[in-house]
């Protein structure tokens, strides 16, 4: 264990990365980066989050983990086929040494290599796992590579127990470029359950810094927003529900609402599926958002209820996040220069997870505020500067 002592503008290197301290910073304790730091995978959440955080920090902070456990706390332990293909397509991107990378194994060694490469890389699931996920843990690396990069993503684009692809583009997406960060992408073809067989493209490239953010004034509703799909031989009347199912759980907020209602074309989405997504746009610039899939049995208007129900749900507690967000925005917070703050409404556990995740292999702190029924985030993150940054990229 090494104490170091951080001025207002002291830097340190780990692997190819340098990383700036904010002024806020008087010291720092570090662990030495040659040694594995150990990560529990059945901690707080114990599923495949704690996994995709882990991968990322080793691959963007040079720092090898070893995690055991995994995904202890699921009804199938161990790996499965989104998880492996997702850790080794941030391996091919920083040229990890990996251990453990098999099917079901409830452990692997994650050793990163020196920098983290440009190029065009392809993961293919080959199930319905979620395109969203692989996007989770591959994103913050490739917005610290050495040169753009481009994802070519196969599986689930609306899968179940996941952010459907959509949610990433309309809500994730414009939160993001407050960090002063972006991507592309192109659609394909749409995967759904049980099938998969999605495809989507992502364009990145790569920045100097994060920079922090500040979002914590909601303001007045402006609008919702969003789409409601049907695809293969499903009817359109399924669509027409789900977007009525929404209205009504909306209504008496006296909002206006855009909902398209559309079937999916063949060529884009062969097999069956329905499903909306919708998002809560904010006078200051927030955006929230809710989505929900078909399945048998259930009725048009009680999928459209529920996305209604969850965004209401969200908009009472008076946040600035919706619960899906919130925990996706930490590893930005830690790795930016700067203080970031956000304000949400109940911590859920997968932020619990996350924020356990940034302070064991990062090693920045977070800090929780409550102010009534919202509480508040913030965090000094470490400055993560991208030294292979060109403007001229």
């Amino acid at each position: 264990m090494s104490r170091i002592l951080v001025s207002s503008c002291s830097s340190l290197y780990f692997g190819s990365h340098k990383i700036l301290f904010n002024r806020q910073s008087s010291i720092k304790t570090l662990d030495k980066m040659s040694e594995l730091i150990d990560i529990d995978g059945s901690v707080l959440e114990g599923g495949g989050q704690i996994l995709r955080l882990s991968v990322s920090f080793s691959a963007i902070l040079g720092i090898p983990i070893k995690v055991s456990n995994i995904r202890a706390k699921r009804s199938k332990p161990g790996l499965a086929a989104q998880h492996l293909i997702g850790i080794k397509l941030v391996a091919d991107m920083c040229g990890a040494k990996l251990k453990g990378d098999s099917i079901g194994s409830t452990e692997i060694e994650f050793r990163p290599g020196s920098r983290i490469k440009g190029g065009h890389y392809v993961a293919d699931t080959r199930t319905a796992g979620s395109i969203s996920l692989l996007l989770q843990v591959a994103l913050p690396c490739a917005l610290l590579a050495d040169g753009p990069v481009t994802l070519d993503l196969k599986g689930g684009t609306n899968a179940d127990m996941a952010p459907q692809f959509d949610y990433m583009t309309e809500v994730f997406l414009p939160v993001l470029k407050r960090f002063g960060a972006r991507f592309e992408f192109t659609i394909h073809k749409r995967g759904f359950y049980p099938k998969g067989g999605g495809f989507v493209s992502i364009e990145v490239m790569p920045v100097q810094k994060f920079l922090p953010v500040n979002i914590t004034e909601r303001g007045r509703i402006s609008k919702f927003f969003g789409w409601s799909f049907v695809a293969g031989t499903l009817p359109i009347e399924i669509a027409s529900d789900m977007a009525e199912g929404f209205k009504e759980r909306v209504r008496e907020l006296h909002v206006p609402v855009e909902i398209e209602v559309y079937k999916e074309v063949r060529e884009l989405a062969p097999n069956n599926c329905s499903g909306i997504i919708m998002v809560c746009e904010t006078e200051s610039g927030c955006v929230l958002g809710a989505d929900g899939l078909g399945r048998r049995g259930a009725a048009g208007r009680a999928v459209g209820r529920a996305a209604g129900g969850a965004l209401r749900h969200d908009l009472a507690a008076g946040g600035c996040l919706d619960t899906h967000l919130q925990d996706q925005l930490l590893v930005y917070m830690a790795l930016a220069e700067g203080k970031s703050v956000v304000r949400v409404g109940e911590i859920t556990l997968h932020t619990k997870t996350a924020i356990y995740i940034a302070e064991k292999v990062a090693q920045v702190k977070f800090e929780v505020v409550e102010e009534g029924d919202q509480n508040i985030i913030q965090c000094n993150g470490l400055g993560i500067l991208n030294k292979n940054y060109s403007d001229n990229e």
